[in-house]
């Protein structure tokens, strides 16, 4: 049995001000889904297209149970989290694109 992938993401706008965070098990087609606008709500009416964090797991109730834990936190904590791993705020869509 091969092993499982489970990503935690963080997207944001093109102005940097907003956060969406959620889980997936293919982050290279999510962040396709994210730029094209087929993920419906909060991420198609704030346009967070642009992937700037992410983490990787192989059970998938640890990856929900970071997510729940992240969403949970003032918006300084995850900019901390963000920049922990990506200081400039580079948008990684064409990274994981070629990674993954």
């Amino acid at each position: 049995m091969g092993e499982h992938h489970y990503y935690l993401y963080i997207v944001t706008n093109k102005q940097k001000n907003m956060l969406c965070i959620d889980v997936t098990t293919n982050l290279k087609h999510r962040i396709y889904e994210h730029e094209v606008g087929l993920i419906k709500g909060f991420s198609k009416k704030y346009y967070t297209h642009f992937l700037v964090y992410y983490e990787h797991f192989t059970k998938v109730g640890e990856a929900m149970e970071r997510e729940s834990v992240i969403k949970h936190w003032r918006s300084d904590k995850k900019k901390e989290l963000i920049e922990s791993t990506n200081p400039t705020w580079n948008f990684l869509n064409e990274e994981i694109k070629r990674k993954l």
